[in-house]
């Protein structure tokens, strides 16, 4: 790849990362603000940010913390929580049509929920390392400036606007997952069947292992009836 194709492949990946920013940076600050009140030090709370770059992960294990559960079961609960970094990390190097194993390796630490959802379903000229490290410069230094944020003014946020800034989150994911249901009723019903048995689930189970557990039994069963083509397949036909 040429310089010039380089740097609007970058541009075109940090175009695309940047509505992720209004989502990372409030929960960022969620995340501190939870950290900070579990006992973190400014330094701690920035640092897991810096070097761990897993929003769902790290809430869930400043919130086992602050209950006190053990560090043997918080590093069990986090594993097995980024046991879907595996399959999303592999997807996304597996459509990156370019760069060396040493950039691919730099590259999977940025592989996110968000980043994922993005470039998955990027047009296939975008599959680019040069596009994906774009994305990854607005999307990481997002989370750990929001992280920033909330720890050093901790102690200036009202509990209501703390507890305000996690619907964020919901609202981000949300927001990158019905644009790309358009076109594919199967997709929008495996969506709606993932968040019924979730909902289920959470009556007999933490809500962490019951995130998990929905997860891979509704993406099991629709391994068998959604097609991801279907929408490429009905976007073409309203080019004609």
């Amino acid at each position: 790849m040429d310089k010039n194709n380089f740097k609007n492949q970058y541009k075109n990946g940090f175009k695309a990362g940047v509505p992720v920013i209004l989502g990372f940076v409030p929960v960022g600050i969620a995340f501190a603000v939870m950290a900070r009140q579990a006992g973190f030090t400014v330094l701690q709370t920035c640092g897991m940010s810096f070097f761990v770059l897993a929003g769902a992960s790290q809430m869930m294990s400043v919130g086992m913390y602050a209950q006190g559960a053990g560090i043997l079961a918080i590093i069990i609960a986090t594993f097995v929580l980024n046991l879907r970094h595996i399959i999303m990390s592999t997807v996304v190097m597996n459509k990156m049509t370019d760069g060396s194993k040493a950039a691919r390796i730099v590259a999977a630490f940025g592989v996110t929920d968000e980043s994922f959802a993005i470039f998955s379903t990027e047009k296939e000229e975008n599959l680019t390392i040069a596009f994906f490290f774009g994305l990854i410069s607005a999307t990481y230094p997002s989370w750990v400036a929001g992280t920033f944020i909330g720890a050093v003014a901790n102690d200036l946020f009202p509990p209501i606007l703390t507890a305000s800034l996690a619907v964020s989150l919901y609202a981000m994911f949300i927001g990158l997952l019905v644009p790309n249901l358009r076109g594919n009723a199967k997709l929008c019903v495996l969506a709606v069947m993932t968040a019924v048995c979730n909902t289920i689930l959470c009556q007999f189970m933490a809500s962490s292992w019951a995130l998990i557990a929905s997860t891979l039994i509704c993406a099991f069963i629709g391994s068998f009836f959604v097609d991801l083509d279907d929408k490429k397949e009905d976007n073409a036909d309203e080019c004609c």
